[in-house]
């Protein structure tokens, strides 16, 4: 990706002080840039056995004796270019906390229970017109020490991949007039206010499934002046 093809103020800063822990993990030194490997075809094949049965709906993970605890959620998007092309049969990966706030993670061991029918990830291919579509419950906003009484936006973490591992953008998309925004860190460290918004899903009505999901749009542009903030 030509980082010079997203504007100024898009992506956060690889330090940024109020983020704690990027003070300790951000890079010293100047970046490197690395010559691409060849663009993807459009013709390329998916590749067979890249996404399983069922990892695009998280309420019933395999192995798994019943569904997922929380308000169910549909999340679908497009994934496009600067020009408004799609990003076809483009890996994407989602991880997020349960309903509760809390990952299936060793590292977590905040006061919220686990949902023994929630893993928290997920993954799917983006079709011929860049559309991506998965199944989930909305988190909860969690504890996470970085500050006095800090508390995490409800989010969903993306990871994007291009024809190549090496080539993975990472993003997190937020849920609509979240009381949180103002005091979170990692959604104010994209400097301009605009591109913040771009972070934010939309409640979709079309999307809403009768008596069963709620709906929530997120388009992710990979480049241009309407660049999703990456880095996050």
């Amino acid at each position: 990706m030509k980082f010079d093809s997203v504007p100024s103020g898009v992506y956060p800063e690889l330090v940024y002080p109020e983020y704690k822990s990027t003070v300790k993990r951000g890079p010293l030194q100047p970046l490197l840039r690395l010559d691409a490997a060849l663009p993807v075809s459009d013709n390329i094949a998916t590749p067979s056995g890249l996404v399983l049965p069922g990892e695009i709906d998280l309420t019933r993970p395999d192995g798994c004796a019943g569904e997922a605890i929380g308000e169910r959620i549909v999340v679908t998007g497009r994934v496009t270019d600067e020009d408004g092309k799609p990003v076809r049969n483009s890996l994407i990966e989602v991880w997020q906390c349960n309903a509760a706030g809390r990952y299936r993670h060793k590292k977590d061991q905040h006061n919220a229970p686990l949902d023994p029918n929630f893993n928290g990830w997920g993954k799917m291919l983006t079709d011929g017109e860049g559309r991506y579509r998965f199944v989930t419950v909305r988190p909860g906003p969690y504890p996470w020490g970085n500050h006095h009484k800090a508390f995490r936006p409800a989010h969903i973490h993306f990871s994007l991949f291009g024809n190549v591992y090496a080539q993975r953008l990472v993003t997190q998309m937020y849920f609509p007039n979240d009381p949180l925004f103002d005091y979170d860190p990692i959604f104010n460290s994209v400097p301009d206010a605009a591109a913040r918004q771009r972070l934010v899903s939309r409640f979709s009505i079309e999307e809403t499934m009768h008596e069963h999901l709620l709906g929530y749009e997120f388009d992710i542009v990979l480049r241009g002046r309407d660049a999703t903030p990456m880095g996050l």
